[in-house]
């Protein structure tokens, strides 16, 4: 079994300039995801496409558990 959690920062920590930045939370179905100031951006993409892409994966990971994963993205606090 896969753990969401884990398939989202993978993807997460791949698209950012600072890896290290990156937080990813889970609760229940739903997964928060924090990086940078400067990297939002690269994370929601033009029109919002790349955070579009990873709310799909993360639909076919939940269809696999019979689960609906909800990810949020946010600005990490005391960013730049």
């Amino acid at each position: 079994m896969v753990d969401a959690k884990d398939v989202v920062q993978y993807i997460v920590k791949q698209l950012v300039d600072d890896p290290a930045a990156v937080d990813v939370t889970a609760s229940g179905d739903d997964i928060h995801v924090s990086v940078k100031k400067s990297d939002m951006g690269k994370i929601i993409g033009k029109q919002g496409r790349i955070a579009k892409a990873i709310r799909t994966l993360m639909y076919a990971v939940g269809m696999k558990e019979n689960r609906r994963y909800n990810v949020e993205i946010d600005e990490a606090e005391g960013a730049e």
